[in-house]
């Protein structure tokens, strides 16, 4: 999705980036949705258990692929979506994020998927078993089709930035097949519009669905941009805080050049956390 939005949103909007369009733009998230369809596209099409099948990822995650599909985006019309999802991604996560004195950061989500997932809890341990087995596919021309041993399609996304080679940022953002959407949104917000972690999360997002080709928008940027996009020809639909997941991330700050008193040696730590969920950035 990243890699889409950086090759073709300048062929999208006649040479603007996203933060020169801004988030107030209707184009903005016309073409952030778009690029999400187009990545959840594949998604659907490639992803299953690499233990049966090869998943192309060079191919995928090459900004050359990434510039091929800049055609299949009108930039004033919403399009429809590819293969449709055989399985509805909504779950129940939590997610969590660490760092230490050292430099060292975690990032670290986990799900039991549906309610209180199996129900079968392991004898002994007293951990309840997962159940995204709903999560294969019957369509048997579906890489993620069920089989005897096989992994079924996940959701679960424990995201980490490196630059340079070294730790730069956690991210993760529960709430099904928001996170991988959802990641994206908070990288964009970070990376190209320039806000800090708090106000990453704290800035609007929506959450498109792709089996059923609807677009769900925080209520506040539905009043911004819903009608036009809706006049555009997406199916938009008004939303709570819930349906777009909950953030958390830690970001390496580097020594403050010049400052006083005793500098960190791997730097310093910001952290930021959703206020749509039941979580907090904790120092100590």
């Amino acid at each position: 999705m990243l890699n889409i939005l950086e090759a073709c949103v300048p062929k999208w909007a006649k040479g603007e980036t996203l933060a020169q369009l801004g988030p107030r733009h209707l184009k903005y998230w016309h073409l952030m949705v778009e690029a999400k369809k187009l990545a959840f596209a594949d998604l659907y099409r490639y992803n299953a258990d690499p233990d049966f099948v090869k998943v192309p990822l060079d191919r995928l995650l090459s900004s050359a692929y990434a510039a091929s599909l800049c055609g299949k985006v009108d930039p004033d019309r919403a399009s429809p979506i590819g293969p449709a999802a055989t399985a509805n991604a909504n779950g129940d996560t939590i997610v969590l994020s660490t760092a230490d004195d050292e430099g060292n950061m975690v990032s670290w989500v986990n799900s039991n998927y549906s309610g209180f997932g199996s129900g079968i809890t392991v004898p002994g341990y007293g951990f309840v078993l997962h159940n995204r087995g709903a999560l294969f596919s019957l369509d048997p021309r579906s890489p993620n089709v069920i089989e005897p041993h096989k992994r079924p399609f996940n959701t679960l996304s424990a995201g980490f930035v490196m630059k340079d080679e070294s730790p730069l940022m956690s991210i993760l953002l529960m709430g099904g097949d928001m996170q991988a959407q959802g990641h994206a949104q908070a990288l964009v917000n970070i990376l190209d519009l320039g806000a800090n972690l708090q106000a990453a999360t704290d800035m609007a997002r929506f959450y498109h669905s792709q089996f059923a080709n609807r677009l769900y928008l925080e209520s506040n940027l539905y009043v911004l941009v819903g009608k036009e996009l809706t006049g555009m020809g997406h199916n938009v639909v008004p939303t709570g805080g819930g349906t777009v997941g909950g953030f958390q991330s830690i970001l390496v700050a580097p020594p403050t050049p010049g400052g006083t008193g005793v500098q960190p040696v791997h730097g310093f730590y910001r952290a930021g956390s959703d206020h749509r969920k039941d979580g907090q950035a904790v120092g100590w």
